[in-house]
């Protein structure tokens, strides 16, 4: 008998997933009462945790137990412990900590939209008023730039050692939708010749300000506020760097950007594009793939193109050359475009 005549069908996976929801609130509460942090502190049973966190110890051993299924806490005996994730991302004494990122990514501009998913399937883009997350000056993208920033620097940091490697000369650099202003302040840090200038909403790059100057380069940042669909860049730029933002819009809206991107590059100049960039088949990888949820029930018209489909857009508005360049440990990608 081969084993796919074995193989008995399971409403498993559907229970799983139709009660994927938990997951979402068991992480928001253990995140709201700093149940990683506490552990980390050294409070491992159910009984210290709800005496640390205030809660009931029945309310907390549900919870931990339920972290444990969810592979973010181990547990032995009645001891529960951190994963090395867990211990990195989600104790509020890690650098690392990400866990302020919920307030952006839990926030109704992107959940509503999910829950509108037929009527954006049968649309094929939100149904959220004001076109959802790209309406002008949005203040999502305030809670984003301030939310958001752990969770992009290591990204950032690890872009401008694959752009700029050896860090030995002058680099004007545009940053579009600049938002919380890491990837452009981590070229201004790495290579002290570097001057940024930021593009964004006014309210947003009050925060990339902010960053700029803690991160000691506020001497070498300049802002533009205003789309950058219709502010003037300027030109002579060594490097454009477009994070995170072709995602939002349709290929001929992203080509009309790119041949504005162009022109205000030097010659030699690059784009540099840091995207979720899915295979050809567009289900795998899984998390890069999966993207293009997001922006069907939040944009217009977004999604996660492949690199095959940024390649064109680009030499469509006149790049000569494309390619694209892995970020490990993160899920997403560089495509560097030469002018």
């Amino acid at each position: 008998m081969s084993s796919s005549a074995a193989q008995q069908p399971s409403p498993q996976l559907f229970f799983q997933t139709i009660n994927a929801h938990q997951r979402t609130e068991a992480l928001k509460a253990a995140i709201e009462l700093e149940v990683f942090t506490a552990i980390g502190e050294g409070n491992t049973t159910a009984a210290a945790l709800a005496k640390r966190c205030q809660t009931s110890e029945k309310g907390m051993r549900v919870l931990c137990d339920f972290l444990t299924i969810m592979e973010m806490l181990t547990k032995k005996g009645d001891q529960y412990a951190l994963t090395i994730d867990s211990a990195t991302f989600l104790d509020k004494r890690s650098p690392a900590y990400v866990g302020g990122a919920t307030e952006f990514m839990c926030s109704p501009m992107l959940t509503e939209g999910v829950k509108h998913m037929a009527e954006a399937v049968r649309k094929g883009g939100t149904v959220m008023e004001n076109d959802g997350t790209i309406g002008p000056e949005n203040p999502v993208w305030v809670k984003f730039a301030r939310a958001m920033a752990p969770l992009m620097a290591l990204a950032a940091q690890l872009m401008a050692q694959l752009v700029d490697p050896k860090a030995d000369r002058k680099l004007r650099i545009l940053d579009i939708a600049a938002g919380h202003g890491l990837f452009g302040i981590s070229f201004a840090t790495h290579n002290r010749q570097t001057e940024i200038t930021a593009v964004d909403w006014p309210a947003v790059l009050e925060v990339a300000k902010e960053n700029a100057q803690k991160a000691g380069v506020a001497d070498r940042y300049k802002t533009i506020e205003g789309s950058a669909f219709d502010v003037d860049f300027g030109g002579g730029y060594d490097l454009v760097l477009l994070t995170n933002f072709l995602h939002h819009f349709d290929p001929p809206t992203c080509e009309t950007l790119l041949r504005k991107v162009r022109a205000a590059l030097a010659d030699g100049g690059r784009a540099v594009t840091l995207e979720f960039v899915p295979n050809e088949d567009r289900v795998s990888p899984p998390d890069a793939a999966a993207f293009s949820v997001m922006m069907l029930t939040s944009t217009p018209s977004g999604d996660a193109y492949t690199f095959s489909e940024l390649e064109r857009m680009f030499a469509n508005a006149g790049f000569s050359r494309s390619t694209i360049h892995p970020l490990p440990p993160t899920i997403q990608q560089v495509v560097i475009s030469e002018k």
